[in-house]
């Protein structure tokens, strides 16, 4: 079985983003998708390694850090290198047009109660 999350070295994760705790630009989102560009290199650090083999195909950011079973802030570091080295190509969602109505919020309230009348 792996380690939980809760049982991680800190020192572990502080080796794995060379000691950096933060980006310093907001790149990705948690539902940002995440494509390789090329194959893992020998002596690529293991993390890196694995990002590019997750990401063959479309892999968002929060699917990731759960298959690496690291923190979210800890893989935003990670992609940040690989992005900058260009091994990965990072595609943000699309905002809704401006011109998209949210649902009334009486009428949510409604179905909720009704919902929770089944």
């Amino acid at each position: 079985m792996s380690p939980r999350l809760e049982d991680e070295n800190p020192d572990r994760l502080y080796m794995v983003t060379g000691g950096r705790s933060s980006v310093t630009d907001d790149a990705f989102d948690l539902v940002t998708l995440i494509v390789s560009e090329c194959d893992p290199t020998p002596g690529m650090q293991s993390e890196h390694a694995r990002i590019l083999r997750l990401c063959r195909s479309p892999t968002a950011v929060v699917e990731i850090a759960a298959e690496l079973r690291l923190p979210v802030s800890v893989v935003c570091i990670l992609l940040c290198d690989l992005l900058d080295t260009g091994r990965i190509t990072a595609r943000n969602p699309r905002p809704a047009p401006a011109e998209t109505r949210l649902p009334d919020p009486d009428m949510l309230k409604q179905v909720l109660v009704g919902l929770q009348n089944l």
